[in-house]
């Protein structure tokens, strides 16, 4: 091997591992995503009806711009059905009112997040341009959320979710 081919391979050898430490640094310094994880709803408040209630039965994942959750909004267990095929319009309300799940994005900017669900149980939150847009707040492991914009416009109630952080 001639010395202007040995010379190429060591510079083409540091140039590698220069890119490779700037890229792992990149990574270590890159800031991390505040709403990242599994949380469970603890608290939400519904200030149009006087309502506050602590759902058991719910969970939210965040992961790079993705979005999921299932949620059973009601302070008691639903009602089981004993023949779903023969249930009564107030008994099918009953077990799936309470009921939210949908999967999406996400986008933040700030201290808001917008979200645009991509399946849902409720099919008016999967149309073109249905957002659902909040401001965050969070400390430590718990994470607050404030709706404060659909796509029909502002919320005069803002609804408040209170979560935590499962991992």
């Amino acid at each position: 091997m001639s010395m202007c081919s040995k010379g190429l391979t060591l510079l083409s050898a540091v140039a590698a591992m220069l890119i490779a430490v700037t890229a792992v640094r990149s990574t270590a310094l890159a800031a991390p995503v505040p709403l990242e994880g599994v949380w469970r709803t603890v608290e939400v408040v519904i200030p149009s009806s006087a309502q506050t209630f602590k759902p058991g039965a719910t969970l939210a994942i965040f992961h790079g711009r993705h979005y999921s959750r299932v949620e059973v909004h009601a302070d008691r267990a639903r009602p089981m059905l004993a023949d779903p095929a023969a249930a009564s319009a107030d008994e099918l309300r009953a077990v799936w009112g309470p009921f939210v799940g949908e999967a999406g994005t996400f986008d933040l900017s700030g201290n808001v997040v917008t979200m645009q669900a991509l399946v849902a149980k409720n099919p008016a939150a999967m149309m073109n341009g249905a957002t659902s847009v909040y401001t965050y707040e969070r400390s430590g492991d718990t994470l607050m959320l404030t709706q404060v914009r659909t796509h029909a416009g502002p919320v005069p109630a803002p609804v408040t979710i209170k979560l935590v952080r499962v991992e």
